[in-house]
């Protein structure tokens, strides 16, 4: 569940960096893109560390 909201807040916040840079659409797709791939990774390693957290 994380992983899914921190791809979708990241694609939310490159969107809207492009935007506000004067991008194109082609642009903001790809900050969008990009700011989500960033945003799993950080994710994915934060609902890691809380798995074992709580498992251990």
């Amino acid at each position: 569940m994380i992983v899914i909201a921190a791809a979708l807040l990241g694609a939310i916040i490159g969107g809207m960096t492009a935007r506000k840079r004067g991008g194109n659409r082609l642009d903001i797709a790809q900050y969008a893109v990009g700011h989500a791939l960033a945003f799993t990774v950080v994710g994915l390693i934060a609902t890691v560390v809380i798995d074992r957290m709580l498992s251990s």
